[in-house]
């Protein structure tokens, strides 16, 4: 089953607890949380004590993605401010073997992010160590950007190499993912895609969701 995981990037942060009550009642599982430095991409976002409040109020996996400089230093802090799994950029790490294994070390799963214009091939060499792998489908940084479809390739790259390895990790896919492309990016092998203005921006971001899902499921049937 395709997982929708909304970012709270895109959620309105005077009534952030009713915006995730919303998503929830939507039937998702997991809450995308982007933090930003100013350094590795040009914006700052969320820090420890915002997440420290979310997990406060919900039990729903939250999936860190840390677009920042120093991941190795900020990680355990996440982690121990309540993320329940960490993705860090291979563009970020000197030493990705390490930092992941740090993150398992500290009790939460371990993800790795490629930039749009950074290949699969990188990642050979920590297959066989991640809990999961994020692509991004739009230059990180700011949300609401349009989709860039090479995205698609790496995906389905990605999922090759999952299979011919014998290879357990999820793949997850973040930017520009509304309903018009969902089945596209399900088609290709994802299994979580990360949806922010797509969903937060609607009307009705449960309806949205249980859209999004159907979508997906239908989606998965086509798969070949």
């Amino acid at each position: 089953m395709v997982e929708i995981v909304p970012s709270l990037l895109a959620a309105d942060f005077t009534k952030l607890g009713e915006e995730i009550t919303r998503v929830a009642n939507g039937g998702v599982t997991m809450l995308h949380f982007d933090v930003m430095d100013g350094n590795f991409v040009p914006n700052i976002s969320m820090g420890t004590p915002v997440l420290q409040s979310i997990r406060k109020f919900t039990k729903l996996t939250l999936d860190v993605h840390l677009m920042i400089a120093d991941p190795d230093k900020y990680a355990p802090m996440f982690i121990e401010a309540g993320a329940d799994q960490v993705s860090i950029h291979q563009e970020a790490c000197t030493h990705l073997d390490r930092a992941l294994r740090n993150i398992q070390s500290e009790g939460a799963l371990a993800g790795v992010v490629l930039n749009p214009s950074t290949p699969v091939s990188t990642l050979e060499d920590v297959l066989d160590i991640v809990d999961f792998v994020l692509i991004m489908s739009v230059n990180p940084g700011f949300g609401g950007q349009s989709f860039i479809p090479h995205a698609l390739h790496k995906v389905a790259a990605l999922a090759r190499m999952r299979a011919e390895g014998g290879l357990q990790f999820k793949i997850e896919i973040d930017g520009g993912v509304g309903l018009k492309n969902l089945s596209d990016v399900v088609r290709a092998g994802v299994d979580w895609v990360v949806a922010g203005s797509s969903v937060f921006h609607t009307a009705d971001p449960a309806a949205t969701i249980t859209q999004m899902r159907e979508v997906a499921r239908d989606a998965m049937s086509l798969k070949v």
